[in-house]
């Protein structure tokens, strides 16, 4: 399907690994003009030059944290000086560390919510005039599925998340028509943050190893195999596209039918 994206301009955050750089490497090979950001200076220039092999646009690449603000609204500056708009906002994070209730300090908590939620609120103040500008402004914030339901030892991430799905729900009628708004709940898809979580329980003796960790998550997972990046990454290119015109303030899960609700 040709998803009429050349030449457009999509900003993802959190892009340099993981689910954000699924998102933005489908963009690019539709044509868009993709910014990716990360931390970290030489992860982010490996991913800017994988994604630039397939790119059907012009790929640029930002060094940002963004749990600060400051470097959120020069990320979005910097995207609308090289691309001339923005027309696609897609908010991604890393996950916050696997803990219980009484692990988690007060700062833990700060911290979760700056990541998780206030990332995603100074993204999207910054990129909204610009959005507003464009014929075809979206927004696609990538979540988890355990806004829908729990997963042990995930506590901050079970509790903060929820945040954004409500901010979602909230702008896709405030911002409505001219920005269309929507989330993705990934399920158990294979990036370092699952490959984190399985390490941990190898740590604690759940699993003797790797291996035997990402065989027991399949277990729970009706289509009896872990996901793919690029599985959740071609589902927010077609949401970020006119051929999703009419899907505004959905949660869509992508995790093998791994929900019940």
């Amino acid at each position: 399907m040709n998803l009429d994206l050349d030449g457009n301009v999509a900003l993802v955050t959190a892009s340099s690994s993981g689910l954000g750089f699924a998102s933005a490497q489908a963009l690019a090979e539709e044509g868009a003009n993709v910014t990716i950001c990360g931390r970290d200076e030489e992860r982010l220039a490996a991913a800017r030059e994988e994604i630039a092999e397939t790119a059907a646009g012009g790929v640029l690449a930002v060094e940002t944290d963004i749990t600060d603000p400051d470097d959120v609204s020069r990320l979005v500056g910097e995207t609308v000086e090289e691309f001339g708009g923005l027309d696609h906002l897609v908010t991604s994070a890393g996950g916050p560390p696997s803990t219980t209730f009484l692990e988690t300090s007060e700062q833990d908590w700060y911290q979760a919510y700056d990541l998780l939620v206030m990332s995603v609120v100074w993204t999207i103040e910054e990129a909204h005039p610009h959005l507003l500008d464009s014929e075809y402004g979206t927004i696609a914030c990538i979540t988890s599925r355990t806004v829908r339901e729990v997963a042990d030892g995930l506590l901050l991430s079970n509790a903060v998340r929820r945040g954004v799905i409500g901010l979602v729900k909230t702008i896709s009628r405030e911002f409505a028509p001219e920005i269309r708004a929507n989330a993705v709940l990934p399920g158990t898809i294979e990036t370092p943050r699952i490959e984190e979580l399985v390490e941990v329980r190898v740590d604690r003796g759940t699993y003797d190893d790797y291996e035997e960790g990402l065989a027991d998550l399949a277990t729970e997972i009706p289509m009896n195999r872990i996901g793919e990046p690029r599985e959740l990454g071609e589902v927010v290119a077609f949401l970020s596209s006119p051929r999703a015109s009419f899907v505004n303030g959905v949660e869509v899960p992508i995790d093998g039918g791994l929900l019940r609700s």
